[in-house]
């Protein structure tokens, strides 16, 4: 296991969502719902309040109809909003300029575009032309994990050089509303947010940044048995694409959470009761619930899942940032403390990192 003093650091963190947050009573409605069963999703499910960019009001006073269309031009404006604003507020923290970024890392699952946010951030914002960028699509709810891995490579090769990595996930341009309980447990779950990271590795004019948590290793649990578990394809009868999550992913997760976990510490001398900070994906309150009772963790040690559950909603790939944001706000971690960093999406799969104070 790479040293803490050599490994690259998390040193920024940055957040942003859209400006209008609903309740879940509101949101039902707003839509018009009233069947009890869906009205029993949306307000059973550990979820206050969600940011979502809502489509405008028709004639009746009700949402309009969005097409595919629609949502794909709605995901890269409200995308591009909330990631310039989550690139600013990292750099702010880091204390770092647009000129400093060398490496620039998008992660999206809730549409498609050709060039990706990586092109259109770096123009938007200005950054330096030499700038190497990577767009990570379509992974779905793990996808922060898989790119922070690939930036954390890019940073221990260029020591003392600042990369950045934003995940923007639109999910209100990722839907279907048809009123059938499959697509309501999506509707009922998912919110908009970008999170952005700056990760640098020791070395250059960059100095020791002791107070950064090292990112020691990461490893992947792929459960391909459980391959249609959670997929967003394409639906014929609403020309849209359609997010499916299988009622048993809380339990396929929670099954194989103490595996991957094992797999992430073998071999570091280092056992699950060491761990004091547990960053975990806010996928659910039956997968946080599942996670939590198989890897013998307490609500405590998942405040900040359930908190982010609660205030946003299922963010997808950006979901454990906004948790580890609330962590470093809190001051809780001192030096020699040892994290874990927990994503699951499709695939089935579940992402860990070891992080280290």
């Amino acid at each position: 296991m790479r040293a803490i003093r050599e490994a690259p650091g998390i040193v920024g963190v940055g957040a942003a969502v859209p400006p209008d947050s609903y309740t879940q009573q509101e949101l039902l409605d707003t839509f018009g719902i009233t069947d009890p069963r869906i009205r029993s999703i949306f307000l059973n499910g550990a979820i206050e309040r969600r940011n979502l960019s809502l489509p405008p009001l028709g004639p009746d006073g009700k949402p309009t109809t969005e097409t595919q269309g629609d949502l794909l031009r709605k995901h890269t404006a409200s995308g591009l909003r909330m990631g310039r604003e989550a690139v600013g507020r990292c750099l702010t923290d880091v204390g770092a300029s647009l000129a400093d970024v060398r490496y620039l890392c998008c992660v999206t699952s809730t549409g498609l575009l050709t060039p990706g946010f990586s092109a259109l951030l770096i123009k938007d914002l200005g950054v330096e032309r030499s700038c190497q960028r990577l767009d990570v699509v379509g992974m779905g709810c793990n996808a922060g994990l898989n790119a922070l891995n690939a930036v954390s490579g890019w940073a221990a090769g260029h020591p003392g050089e600042l990369a950045v990595m934003v995940c923007v996930e639109v999910c209100s341009a990722a839907y279907v509303f048809d009123g059938t309980l499959r697509s309501s447990v999506v509707n009922s779950l998912f919110g908009d947010g970008a999170a952005a990271v700056a990760v640098r590795a020791p070395g250059g004019t960059s100095g020791e940044q002791p107070s950064a948590p090292a990112l020691l290793r990461f490893t992947s649990h792929i459960i391909p048995e459980a391959v249609d578990a959670m997929r967003y394809d394409w639906d014929d009868a609403h020309g849209k694409f359609s997010f499916y999550l299988d009622p048993e992913v809380p339990y396929v997760v929670g099954a194989n959470a103490e595996t991957a976990v094992e797999r992430l510490l073998a071999g570091t001398g280092i056992h699950t009761s060491d761990v004091t900070h547990w960053v975990v994906h806010s996928g659910g309150k039956k997968v946080i619930d599942s996670v939590r009772v198989n890897l013998g963790l307490s609500r405590h040690d998942v405040r900040h899942t359930i908190g982010v559950l609660r205030d946003h909603g299922n963010l997808s790939s950006g979901s454990f940032l906004f948790s580890y944001e609330r962590l470093r706000d809190e001051k809780a971690a001192l030096p020699g403390d040892i994290g874990v960093l927990m994503t699951m999406g499709p695939g089935s799969t579940i992402e860990t990192a070891l992080v280290g104070w």
